[in-house]
Order: structure tokens, then sequence, then C-alpha cells
């Protein structure tokens, strides 16, 4: 029988949802949990799933209550409040935030990555063996630029993360424009899904800046080293505008700290002179990279620059970003809410938040039931409709003029 016989056919759900993050998103975990009590509340009520009258499909929480808790020798464990026994339990984890603090023997230290790993590993070795399944939502990829072995003596960090919370029985990993996709190769047992977010960034970054003309005579797409032109090329395909790209030529007879010096930068594309700019990478880490390409970019006589990156982590702090707004070089600063983000950064003239948290429910309320999320994770045809009703929104603003 052809998979098209099953087409319309709902399989039955897993389990009854529990959802487990850190105390570092709590924010975050809490407002998933909301958006997902208020969408199937409505179901609920108007009958639209075989599933409204299944135990546990709708609650007004779905949070496990769960406590981390951290000796003064650095140690920890997890305490759970509530069974998970035949729940479909979904971890949400921010394994990069930097906003907890524990007090160990010898003072207070700041929580690394490493520390919310390990973390993350307590919480599923706590339900392996009770929960029915085991999801873990980590947006942003532990050593996720680690993911390939450079040479022999150096480590292969996101392969083994990968290794070691399959081996602990997780059945579907959830990560956000991973560095590099082929992590999925290092665990082909595992369910990995890889959903974009560039849907919501774009149209963030629209919605908020009507000015920009979606055209090829107006705006051009960048990437600011060939490293990113995948993401590049999905933004200006989606889009119709023309892609450019940086090439790093690099001086390869020296090493300085272990790296190739780069000796120039080399714009392949047409001109960008009085064009609005969409620079896009996969992440904003100190920010020199998106700097100075916006600087490059705005000596070649780039209009309004508009960086747009799913992670904003800002670990240089935010005055370079600051000075280069105030100095016109770049307009804006678009990343999403799936990290920690500080006060400064969402108070900064310069920075838009991309909400996640309707993406991230949705995800969970269609992996509960054994949906097909490809339409919902594929984002290609969602943006190229958006692009479309908003050249459709200028010809009509042309029309009245």
């Amino acid at each position: 029988m052809s998979s098209e016989s099953y087409r319309g056919i709902k399989l039955e759900p897993m389990g009854p949802i529990g959802i487990i993050g850190h105390t570092a998103n709590r924010d975050f975990v809490e407002r998933v949990s909301k958006v997902l009590s208020e969408k199937r509340l409505k179901r609920v009520e108007n009958n639209a799933s075989p599933y409204t009258n299944r135990p546990g499909y709708y609650r007004n929480n779905y949070i496990i209550d769960t406590s981390l808790i951290r000796f003064q020798t650095g140690e920890g464990k997890l305490s759970m409040g509530e069974s998970v026994r035949g729940h479909d339990v979904f971890i949400i984890t921010d394994c990069v935030s930097p906003n907890i603090r524990i007090r160990l023997a010898d003072g207070e230290h700041i929580m690394s990555p490493d520390d919310h790993y390990r973390d993350l590993l307590r919480i599923v070795s706590t339900c392996v063996g009770k929960a029915r399944r085991i999801n873990v939502i980590m947006p942003f990829v532990y050593e996720g630029r680690t993911e390939t072995k450079q040479n022999l003596r150096s480590s292969l960090d996101c392969s083994a993360m990968l290794r070691q919370l399959y081996d602990l029985g997780v059945a579907n990993f959830i990560c956000f424009d991973p560095h590099d996709g082929r992590i999925q190769n290092a665990v082909p047992l595992m369910g990995i899904e890889m959903p974009r977010s560039q849907y919501k960034l774009t149209t963030t970054l629209l919605s908020y800046f009507g000015s920009i003309k979606i055209d090829k005579e107006s705006t051009v797409v960048v990437s600011p080293d060939e490293m990113g032109v995948s993401r590049a090329i999905f933004y200006s395909s989606a889009l119709s505008l023309p892609l450019g790209i940086f090439y790093r030529d690099r001086d390869y007879s020296v090493k300085i700290d272990g790296e190739h010096p780069i000796k120039n930068y080399r714009f392949l594309g047409d001109s960008i002179e009085g064009k609005d700019i969409i620079l896009i990478d996969d992440m904003i880490n100190s920010g020199s990279t998106m700097l100075r390409t916006a600087s490059k970019l705005k000596s070649m006589g780039a209009k309004d620059i508009y960086c747009i990156s799913p992670f904003g982590l800002f670990t240089d702090g935010l005055r370079r970003f600051d000075e280069a707004y105030a100095e016109g070089t770049i307009k804006a600063v678009v990343c999403t809410n799936l990290i920690y983000r500080s006060e400064d950064v969402l108070n900064r003239e310069w920075y838009l938040d991309a909400d996640m948290v309707p993406y991230v429910a949705r995800i969970i309320d269609g992996l509960n039931v054994d949906e097909s999320i490809y339409d919902l994770i594929n984002s290609t045809s969602r943006l190229s409709e958006f692009a479309k009703q908003m050249r459709l929104g200028e010809i009509f603003d042309e029309f009245n003029e």
C-alpha cells in the first residue's frame, strides 16, 4: 500500500506531553507551555482533533516540576517533584546561557556550557526507563562548531555529545540552524530535526521596516564569508534577491594563534551601491565578522545594512554595535529568543527580537502525535509567500498614491 493511502490518517500519540526546562531558560519554557495549552484548548472546545478526550491531551500547564540542585563542590543533582512515567518528555535546554551563577567553595561562578550540558544529562538519565519517549530541544547546538575533525589531535565534541544522548535513550533531537547540518550523520538511528528560523527572522525585519523593498534593484542578500553561502542562498532564493559573497583570502604561509591570517576580503557579486543589504550569518559571537563586513559594504556604497542571525551571543559586549549603529554602519540586528538575551541587548534601539515561542510549541504539538513536520520546519514556501504578499502590498501602495 502506498504512503498516499495513509494521508489524513492520524497516528496514535506517544503519550501525554511533559516539558522540562533548565533554570536558564525558564521563562521561555513557560511561554511555550502556555501557547501549547492555548492551542489545544481551542481544539478541545471545537472538538477539532480525535485526541481531545485522551487523558493528558489538554493541560493548563505541561511543565514537569523539577529542581536542579548544586552543591558547593560544584556537583549537582536533579530532583523531580512528579512522575513522568508514560509521558512524551520534551527537554528544552539553553546550553550557552551565561545568566546563571552558582556559589562554590571559593566564591561565585558563572555556569559554563559544560555545566549546562551536564545538567541536561542529569535530566535525561532521570527520565530514562520511565518516560515513554525523550526528546531534546537544543536550539543552539552544544559544541556545534567542532562538528568535523580538523586533524588527529583535535576533539570531535559535537559527535560525542550526540552519541551520548542517543546511548542514554533520547529518541528525537531538535536544533535550529546548526553550524553544519552534517552533524546528523553521527547518529543515523536518532531522529534529528533541524528547523530553520529564517521565516520568523525575515518577517520580523520586514514587518518593522516597511521601507525595505524586496526587489532585485533595491536589496541584496550578502554572506560575510564562504562558509555561510548555503544560508545566504536560502534567503536570496526564497526572496528572489541577488546574492553577494565575501571570500576570505588567507595567507597560508604563516600561522597566528593557530590560524592563517586573512590578507584580504574579496566581494563576489554585482554592484551594491545605493542598495539595502540583508547580511546573513549563523551566529553573532563577538560580532567582529558581521561588523567588519558591514563596514566594508558601507565603503562600497551600500545604503542600509540589516544584520540577521538566529543567535546573538555578543560575547564581546555591545559597545562596538552601539558605535556601528551611531555611525550609521548598521541599521538593525535581528536575532531570535531561542537563547538567553540580556536586558541590555533587548533595550537597544538597533536590536529586534524574533519570537520563536509559537514555532517551538507547534513543533512539540506535531511531534507528540507523530505528525509530519516537514512543511513546518521547511520555511522556503512560507518565506516565498510572505515575499509575494510584500510585493503585492507595494503594488497597491503605488496604485493608491
